[in-house]
């Protein structure tokens, strides 16, 4: 639970810094750069107020958001029993033994996509919604909006990522290998969420 606390953090404060460089560089005169987005322009270093200017200013316009990583950190502690619970619930009900190994792998990564994933997006957005300090209306706008486009992205990525985990990981690593890949994973949930949120 901790770890899963920890990692969601991570994620979250990878998520901020993404949305604040992509704000910096949506302040310049020419966005940010193809291929740099990092780079620091020459005219920076030029000025009076050199890098302490209107970069400073606008950085304190967009300060970091410790109530939101605090909220990530509190729903990946959260989650993380239900999602043991739920592993163990898929070894029991699907063994791989020695000479049907993939079989129940695979089913195990069906019933994974098309039962626990649906659930969990939806738990997720309501979550968070509420955590915001939203009602129904912000509740049900929100699923509106994020969750079929969310569930379709993550139909992208777990399915392999749980092949990989049911057919090679043992059960006690599962949880923190997930974990481990969900880091990248609640950077988008919470670019979606937050850029929901600003619309």
């Amino acid at each position: 639970m901790v770890t899963n606390a920890i990692l969601g953090g991570m994620a979250d404060t990878v998520a901020q810094l993404i949305s604040a460089i992509n704000a910096r560089g949506s302040l310049k005169p020419g966005g940010l750069a193809k291929h740099d987005p990092l780079s620091i322009e020459l005219h920076d270093l030029d000025r009076k107020d050199g890098l302490l200017g209107q970069d400073f200013e606008a950085a304190a316009a967009n300060p970091f958001d410790f109530e939101r990583l605090v909220r990530f950190m509190s729903y990946g502690f959260a989650i993380a029993p239900v999602q043991f619970k739920w592993f163990r619930f898929l070894e029991m009900s699907f063994p791989i033994i020695k000479g049907n190994m993939w079989g129940p792998a695979m089913l195990r990564v069906l019933c994974d996509q098309f039962l626990f994933s649906p659930l969990s997006v939806l738990t997720f957005f309501v979550a968070m919604t509420i955590a915001e300090g939203g009602g129904k209306r912000a509740v049900s706008a929100k699923l509106r909006d994020m969750y079929f486009r969310t569930l379709m992205t993550s139909y992208l990525v777990w399915p392999a990522v749980q092949i990989v985990n049911f057919r090679f990981m043992p059960l006690q690593l599962q949880l923190p290998f997930v974990s481990c890949v969900s880091i990248a994973w609640t950077a988008y949930l919470s670019l979606a969420n937050s850029a929901d949120a600003e619309i």
